[in-house]
């Protein structure tokens, strides 16, 4: 059984949900998106969420977020979404906007063109646009058709499927994808969430989670794990997945809080 230490702060919420004292929050459907890159090397962008989070602060994630109610306002032309991502039309398109439009309110990244094989290739002139996305005063459907741009779904690639364990005072249910850089864009670090970003091959960033150095979630490991197999961007875009749903759980073991891993999870876990 593959396990990690929680803090004991837990302890008492274990036995507040065991005892039926609590409810588990509601979950909230999410999206999160590993941009990749080729530099001598498969390289994804991650960020740093500030120490004021109420969620992972301090932690190493990729972009991504809570699906916003607007999010179904844009007619994306995608059925076989929801197949792929285990969930009904409408949610599985709300998640791929979501996807879309958190990775640009967080990095600047748009993965969206004139026309349905374009993108474009400079996001300066947006940024007016993408403020805009951050306070809700104007829908990613809004945006795309003000400025007569197409969702780019296509680029994106269905990778995990992550549920936040019944213990977390927020739970996301949270769909995982993987996107190329779009050419001639930068990630950019923008996101008010975020004190640092950086560029990492999956086996350095691993190598600095083991070491103590950069505090990550198990879902983010289990994605770096992953990548470690892979060489480049295409590799990873052109890759087989079986996604399985993955729901960690909150234990007492000997007296002491433990989060748990599913067994068909365990082997993402590395010194676990």
């Amino acid at each position: 059984m593959n396990r990690m230490k929680l803090p004991m702060e837990f302890l008492a919420r274990i036995q507040d949900l065991e005892a039926g004292r609590t409810q588990p929050p509601v979950l909230r459907h999410a999206s999160t998106v590993v941009l990749l890159r080729d530099r001598d090397g498969l390289e994804v962008f991650m960020l740093r969420r500030v120490s004021s989070m109420a969620f992972a602060p301090g932690a190493y994630v990729f972009p991504g977020g809570a699906v916003d109610a607007r999010d179904a306002e844009y007619d994306l032309d995608a059925p076989d979404w929801s197949g792929v991502l285990g969930a009904d039309r409408a949610t599985a398109l709300e998640l791929v906007c979501a996807a879309a439009r958190e990775t640009f309110e967080e990095a600047h990244v748009l993965l969206a063109g004139p026309s349905e094989d374009t993108l474009v290739e400079d996001t300066t002139d947006l940024e007016p646009d993408r403020l805009a996305l951050l306070d809700r005063s104007q829908s990613l459907a809004g945006f795309l058709k003000a400025r007569g741009l197409v969702l780019r779904a296509d680029l994106l690639r269905p990778w995990a499927h992550w549920i936040t364990p019944v213990v977390e005072t927020k739970r996301y249910d949270t769909r995982f994808f993987v996107a190329g850089m779009p050419e001639g864009q930068r990630a950019l670090d923008v996101s008010t969430e975020a004190d640092r970003v950086a560029w990492l091959r999956p086996a350095e960033a691993l190598a600095q989670a083991e070491k103590g150095a950069m505090f990550m979630m198990p879902p983010t490991l289990a994605t770096l794990t992953d990548l470690t197999a892979f060489g480049t961007v295409a590799e990873v875009l052109a890759a087989e997945r079986d996604i399985m749903v993955h729901q960690p759980d909150a234990k007492i073991i000997d007296g002491e809080p433990y989060l748990v891993l599913p067994d068909h999870a365990a082997h993402h876990y590395p010194g676990m």
